[in-house]
């Protein structure tokens, strides 16, 4: 995947085919241990226990459209490739956390992506989950969270598309806020979108 935004697009609908009502998704940025680390965490039925043990094989999944699972071991992948790794803890019926380490600077590492329309897509797609984002870089942290949003917006659904447009827009500029005084050198990754 070309974007780290995707992996975790694809380790939350996981999570979301596992039951979970709740998601919490985590990026760390730290200019001082030059390290991005993402995390995901829901309260689904679990991973199968072969496939937490091997998430390296493509060919071990718990799906039933298709024969390969691709998404960890392409983000395990992606992590080594880049000095870092992958953490998978599991529990039958209590959850999963996925949490992957790069180190940031690292000339192979992909950008991170467009995080606002991932979560967009997500909010807009699963108005029924919780989701709580929290981005921090270095002392810096962004937290958006859904159950907040639907106390907040009564009588407005999350999946209504001006609600859904202004989200985005919003995240876009929290976001792009954030990265402004970051110690990195880059400016923020998605600042084309």
């Amino acid at each position: 995947m070309r974007e780290l935004s995707l992996h975790i697009l694809d380790i939350v609908e996981n999570g979301i085919k596992a039951g979970a009502d709740f998601l919490g998704i985590r990026v760390e940025e730290s200019s001082a241990n030059d390290r991005l680390i993402l995390s995901v965490e829901d309260n689904g039925s679990g991973m199968p226990a072969e496939k937490a043990r091997n998430i390296d094989d493509p060919f071990i999944t718990s799906r039933t459209t298709r024969r390969v699972g691709l998404g960890l071991s392409l983000l395990a992948s992606a992590a080594r490739r880049c000095a870092g790794d992958i953490c998978v803890q599991t529990a039958p019926q209590k959850g999963t956390r996925v949490t992957a380490t790069f180190v940031r600077s690292h000339i192979d590492r992909a950008p991170l992506g467009d995080m606002a329309s991932t979560l967009g897509v997500l909010i807009a797609g699963y108005p029924h989950i919780d989701f709580r984002y929290t981005h921090r870089v270095d002392e810096r942290e962004f937290v958006l969270d859904t159950r907040d949003l639907k106390t907040e917006l009564t009588g407005l659904s999350l999946s209504d598309p001006m609600v859904v447009h202004h989200l985005t827009e919003s995240i876009r500029r929290s976001l792009a806020e954030l990265a402004v005084g970051s110690t990195f050198a880059a400016p923020m990754e998605n600042a084309d979108v």
